[in-house]
């Protein structure tokens, strides 16, 4: 599905016709021209609606290095927990 989602926002494809239509003086340009502007509208909502869009990038790049560090933290307490055996299966 992540992969369908990436499709859906692809440019290439219209950006393909588009200039195939260029080289052959296709009247369909204004079509693949509208659906590309489209396009750019979409994505613009899309990109509008993201967690963080409304965060400055050092903003972002500070909670980012929050959120390392609460990973790394937790990656830790695992390990520790893990050490102290709480949590073997016992075998059959």
């Amino acid at each position: 599905p992540a992969g369908a989602k990436e499709d859906s926002y692809s440019f290439l494809p219209l950006v393909h016709n588009i200039i195939k239509c260029m080289d052959k003086d296709s009247p369909d340009i204004h079509h693949d021209l509208n659906a590309l502007k489209t396009k750019f509208q979409e994505i613009r909502k899309v990109i509008s609606t993201m967690p963080g869009i409304h965060l400055s990038p050092e903003q972002q790049q500070q909670q980012l290095h929050s959120l390392r560090e609460q990973v790394r933290t937790k990656n830790e307490l695992l390990q520790k927990y893990k050490s102290l055996c709480m949590f073997e299966i016992p075998k059959e």
